[in-house]
């Protein structure tokens, strides 16, 4: 398997040096950038299986950046490297777009735990040819995209998808909230905790066109999507 390519963005000399080496030395091809308006410039010339990308970035933030990446690309993966630790500015690197984030200061163990959980879900779906279906839906979980009645609805991220399809496998039952994260976040921590409700938010916009279909949050407990039988 050729080595995995990261975009890496981040302004701080000593600790992109730092986080570049180390990630090389663990087998990842990395392309590293100074600003945002860089970034998107090599984004565009280039393709990546992963962006990292620090929020306080010059000429352009990583949050604008993140925006931009997702209208040319909304499948890869992007792990946002904060030194905010507001609730508010996290949950708004999810909401436009964003996988997944590290508070710095970070270990680079942790950091290369992040970026495999995400690395493996893309290898593994490669390999999956499986469609799902569930009410007016269908979810190409491959290529990332979700159907209602033939028609495109959305082009997920691997994170939306890969949730989506935990749901429907596991249709009309409950899952806990630890078990979600730790197969699709690597590991049950509160913050990641609430990263996955932003998720659970954005899965039921798209599926809020068919009235059958809806996630419930079973309290204490985790979510479960619920398929209501047709009535004749």
């Amino acid at each position: 398997m050729s080595k995995a390519k990261l975009l890496y963005v981040e302004d701080d000399e000593t600790l992109s040096f730092v986080t570049k080496d180390n990630l090389e030395l663990n087998g990842y091809e990395v392309i590293h950038s100074k600003d945002g308006q860089s970034a998107l410039d090599l984004f565009a010339k280039d393709s990546f299986d992963l962006a990292i990308l620090d929020v306080m970035l010059p000429h352009m933030d990583g949050f604008t950046l993140a925006g931009e990446i997702r209208k040319k690309d909304g499948h890869i993966p992007i792990l946002f490297l904060t030194a905010k630790s507001l609730k508010e500015d996290k949950l708004k690197g999810l909401s436009i777009g964003g996988d997944d984030y590290i508070t710095k200061p970070f270990s680079i163990e942790e950091l290369i735990l992040r970026i495999e959980v995400f690395l493996k879900r893309k290898y593994v779906n490669k390999t999956e040819a499986t469609n799902y279906e569930v009410g007016e839906y269908e979810l190409d979980h491959p290529n990332l995209i979700l159907y209602r009645q033939g028609e495109i609805i959305k082009k997920m991220t691997q994170k939306e998808c890969d949730l989506l399809q935990l749901l429907i496998i596991n249709k009309n039952q409950t899952l806990k909230r630890s078990e979600i994260l730790k197969r699709l976040w690597g590991e049950d921590d509160y913050f990641l905790g609430r990263s996955m409700d932003v998720f659970i938010s954005r899965l039921r916009k798209y599926l809020g066109q068919d009235e059958r279909l809806k996630i419930e949050n079973v309290h204490g407990v985790g979510f479960r999507l619920i398929e209501e039988e047709t009535t004749a």
